[in-house]
């Protein structure tokens, strides 16, 4: 494929991409592949990992309002290697063959959301894999060209591709006002939780906490900067122990538990996707002066979680890994409990 006032390398007329058609109907499928905008790179996927919303899409064909109503491909926790630029994209034609992780996010740029810093709340965001926009379980993606993030050349491609939820966990850390000296509980050793828990420790937390009922996921909290884990089935946090409280579960009670383990003052963050609707002790939230906020994504985290990512062992959390043939298998071995990230080679490098 050439452009004619972009900049390119040989790239194939067609590709490879895993397609949901409706709940549980998953084909691998030839497309064109996609021609850059101006401002936008063509990149080459080369690994993407796993989300519970892909999960979500693929089992029941929506995630909230979000309906998967024509074909889509999923998938946007991506690293991959820019193969061609739109012609107004700024840069010597060495931005050709520089490895990135991907934002998936595309901003309208001019709401006031977006003005004002909270570009993740943006009424007209497109979100790579969330209907109707495709993701990247496909050999090639177009993004724009600032959300392709150059990454340094000895992280691994598995480790680029974890920026993304490793974006969340910074922006739950941001949230919480993390500094350094604070205690944090997290509920849930999921890889978001795990990854909550690391940037935690990042941000200079000198306690990071974190409850999780299964054992290999506690080692794995461990491994990765927890100062101390927990079952929260035979055990129970401190009340008033704590600063701040990440919520990465999503589980019933949990959000009772943690705000029990507040100090007066303290911030809870709700990261995991819960009930609608949860019970809440409004005594103790008014009594203690608790702030509970809500998380949607992320804003302006990649450089953060670029530089984090350089003293983490961000490929400890992989645990299975499947070719883009076998997504189907990929999205069943996800549920299961001794599984911690799952990734999908796509076209790799």
């Amino acid at each position: 494929m050439n452009t004619p006032t972009g900049r390119t390398t040989t790239v194939p007329r067609t590709m490879r991409a895993a397609v949901l058609h409706r709940a549980r109907e998953l084909h691998l499928e030839e497309w064109p592949v996609p021609a850059p905008g101006p401002r936008e790179v063509l990149i080459r996927v080369h690994t993407v990992g796993l989300c519970g919303s892909d999960v979500h899409f693929y089992e029941h064909g929506r995630v909230g309002d979000l309906e998967v109503l024509e074909p889509l491909v999923l998938g946007h926790e991506a690293a991959g290697t820019i193969v061609a630029t739109g012609e107004q994209v700024g840069g010597p034609d060495s931005l050709i063959g520089r490895r990135v992780a991907i934002e998936p996010q595309r901003p309208c740029r001019y709401c006031w959301h977006c003005r004002t810093g909270q570009y993740n709340l943006c009424p007209q965001m497109q979100f790579l894999s969330a209907p109707p926009v495709h993701g990247c379980f496909a050999e090639y993606v177009t993004v724009p060209a600032d959300l392709a993030h150059p990454v340094p050349e000895r992280y691994s491609d598995d480790a680029v591709a974890l920026l993304e939820p490793l974006s969340v966990g910074i922006a739950a850390a941001r949230k919480t006002a993390v500094v350094p000296g604070s205690r944090v509980l997290v509920a849930g050793a999921g890889p978001i939780g795990v990854l909550c828990a690391a940037a935690a420790r990042g941000f200079g937390a000198t306690d990071v906490v974190v409850a999780d009922p299964v054992q290999p996921r506690r080692e794995v909290a461990q491994d990765m900067g927890a100062t101390e884990v927990f079952d929260p089935l035979t055990e129970t946090a401190p009340e008033g122990a704590f600063d701040a409280f990440i919520d990465a579960s999503g589980a019933p009670g949990v959000l009772a538990a943690g705000l029990r383990a507040l100090r007066g003052g303290g911030r809870a963050v709700l990261v995991g996707m819960a009930a609608e609707e949860v019970a809440l002790n409004v005594f103790l939230v008014q009594s203690r002066e608790l702030k509970i906020e809500g998380l949607f994504r992320y804003t302006d985290t990649w450089p953060a979680a670029i530089a984090l990512a350089a003293d983490l062992d961000l490929d400890r959390l992989v645990s299975a890994r499947f070719p883009l043939e076998a997504l189907g298998e990929a999205i069943r071995r996800n549920g299961e409990a001794e599984v911690m990230k799952v990734l999908v080679d796509v076209a790799p490098s």
